[in-house]
């Protein structure tokens, strides 16, 4: 997504950094949440669903629901409560 959803006119940004996310290189700034960077890069769909497979992304945003989780290092992670950071390598979260 070419400029995505960010507000660029008349924000003072923090520094860039890049993360990667299923082996794409991500744009974000320090102090991002995982889940707003996605978002801003037009990444919507953060993991399948168990059951159906089904595409989930952000839904609470506030790490209750717990739809938004990707795996960093291993671990299973809430994206809207991990923040950027440079070279943070993410993965989906895939079942089935």
């Amino acid at each position: 997504m070419n400029g995505g959803p960010r507000i660029v006119r008349d924000v003072r940004r923090s520094e860039p950094v890049s993360f990667t996310f299923d082996g794409s290189r991500i744009e974000a700034h320090a102090g991002e949440s995982v889940a707003a960077a996605l978002m801003a890069a037009g990444v919507l769909s953060f993991r399948t669903a168990p059951v159906d497979g089904g595409n989930r992304g952000v839904f609470c945003a506030m790490g209750v629901c717990q739809e938004c989780i990707v795996e960093a290092g291993g671990q299973r992670v809430e994206s809207c409560r991990l923040e950027v950071r440079e070279g943070l390598v993410l993965r989906r979260v895939t079942y089935g």
